[in-house]
């Protein structure tokens, strides 16, 4: 569930990255689809974290800037000593990355995922009978493979079907250090070169599929009526310690963009077969914090089933959001007025001179222009603080779409003065510095709640917690000390900051 106020949701529909968020193109919503989820953002979904989408990324890659990386996370939530039976992907689902490259609000390419179950010994209660130190060692004996394939689609149907990889082992459960004394070893293994189709996809290509730290950083506590409805709640990473399931790509930005316009739109989905071979898609995933936060709960399962080309049915949740009216009622803090046109271009369109690719059609997607180089220093806060290569332009695992959101919906980009967050401003564990990028997953030999050890939940115990009035970003220590500023709150789609007229509230903490 990702968000600021809630699990993931993908409510980022707030970003914006240009100096005039004016509302514009609301006549070109028809009847179409859309697609996206996050952790347990959806009634259904929920009972069904296998197909889950919890995040996607997409960014030109920092270290490769002539290529472009596609990352879909989903099973959220996993608890490293989650054994006997390890986290793996379901063998009944297509898990896809889509692209569209025209703005048409359709895929013109699937990225899909499909996975395969081994078992060495089935008479064996264990994930491994052994240490493993490779992923062909005989001691795995519960271990996954994939096969990747390219669908190239026009308006919506399949007209060719291309093998990009086959066979591929994916990197196992991190069972700990015992059962794994080297795992950055099993992860460097599993990455693969596109080794399949022409055209150029092998051209510096290159697939992964396994276990990672959970990269989405947030506190959730948010559906604690509004972090307890006095916010000394606030400030504590709720996804420290827990791992996900991802799929990431790395592909010749060329062959994404076909030589035409630069800007593409990207979102994850996930089709679950059934015992006839059908398959229905029961989740998707474009910008965070959508589904979780800005949809209904009576249309949550409809968006996870639906498709981009579609999202025309879902506006008024975009114009006229809940979230502000919920903050107003606990906090009294008033709602922006209705209808939210503001929110449309971020959310539908992207922004002009910026991620809008011509002709577009309004639908919910993650919309990344591929000229943008990539930023030598990276901030957080990205187009909000000058870094064009950031969110809302794609999304990179660093980017804070909570705090970037906050600060938009208070008004940011109209000239408001605002440094709002959640208190929580990265991931745990650090990005890496090259292809997959995720951090390596949280083991299984971790103790939560022990300072120190791997994977622990730092900084947790208890802490006393006053109200006062600055600006975070000033306050804190140069040092990085245990006394920090936390913004109050305020939460993803539509979300109105939490403060008195002319004075931003935050909260103390004393770790």
């Amino acid at each position: 569930m990702p968000g600021i106020a809630s699990a993931r949701s993908r409510a980022a529909v707030l970003l914006a990255a240009g100096a005039a968020l004016v509302a514009g193109g609301l006549a070109g919503l028809a009847p179409g689809a859309a697609t996206a989820s996050s952790h347990r953002e959806a009634p259904l979904i929920s009972g069904e974290p296998q197909y889950d989408n919890t995040d996607v990324y997409a960014f030109v890659s920092p270290d490769r800037p002539d290529t472009t990386t596609l990352i879909g996370n989903w099973l959220p939530f996993e608890e490293p000593a989650g054994g006997p039976n390890f986290y793996k992907f379901a063998t009944d689902a297509h898990y896809d990355i889509n692209v569209d490259t025209d703005g048409n609000a359709q895929a013109d390419l699937t990225f899909r995922w499909t996975f395969q179950d081994h078992v060495r010994d089935g008479s064996t209660f264990l994930y491994n009978t052994g240490p493993v130190r490779s992923l062909t060692d005989p001691n795995l004996n519960v271990l996954q493979t994939y096969d990747l394939t390219l669908l190239k689609k026009s308006n919506g149907t399949v007209v060719s079907r291309t093998a990009l990889a086959q066979g591929v082992p994916v990197a196992p459960s991190d069972a700990g250090r015992a059962s794994m004394p080297d795992y950055a070893s099993l992860r460097r293994q599993a990455l693969h070169p596109l080794t399949g189709g022409t055209g150029g996809w092998s051209d510096g290509g290159q697939v992964f599929a396994g276990q990672a730290a959970d990269p989405f950083f947030l506190d959730l506590r948010v559906f604690d009526l509004l972090y307890g409805g006095n916010l000394s709640e606030v400030g504590n990473n709720t996804l420290r310690g827990y791992n996900v399931n991802s799929v990431a790509l790395q592909v010749p930005t060329k062959m994404l963009t076909g030589g035409g316009q630069p800007i593409v739109g990207v979102w994850s989905s996930t089709e679950r077969g059934n015992a006839s071979g059908w398959y229905t898609q029961v989740s998707r995933l474009g910008n965070p914090l959508v589904n979780e936060v800005v949809i209904g709960t009576k249309d949550k399962d409809r968006f996870n089933a639906s498709l981009p080309w579609e999202d025309a049915r879902f506006l008024p949740y975009v114009t006229d959001p809940g979230l502000p009216k919920v903050i107003q009622k606990v906090y009294k803090t008033p709602a922006p007025a209705a209808p939210r046109k503001d929110l449309v271009q971020v959310f539908l369109t992207g922004v002009p001179g910026l991620n809008q690719p011509p002709n577009v059609r309004p639908a919910e997607e993650l919309r990344l222009n591929t000229s943008i180089p990539p930023a030598r220093t990276p901030n957080r806060m990205g187009v909000l603080a000058g870094d064009k290569a950031g969110f809302p332009n794609g999304r990179r695992l660093g980017d804070d779409v909570v705090d970037a959101s906050l600060q938009v919906t208070e008004g940011k980009l109209l000239g408001a003065k605002t440094d709002l967050g959640d208190g929580v401003d990265a991931p745990d564990r650090a990005i890496g510095s090259s292809f997959p990028y995720l951090a390596l997953p949280y083991s299984g030999s971790a103790v939560r709640g022990a300072p120190g050890k791997d994977g622990a939940a730092k900084g947790s115990g208890n802490r006393t917690t006053r109200l006062n009035a600055g600006n975070a970003a000033d306050s804190e220590p140069a040092d990085g000390g245990s006394s920090r500023l936390l913004p109050i709150a305020a939460i993803g789609a539509g979300a109105l900051f939490l403060g008195g007229s002319g004075a931003v509230w935050w909260l103390r903490r004393r770790a």
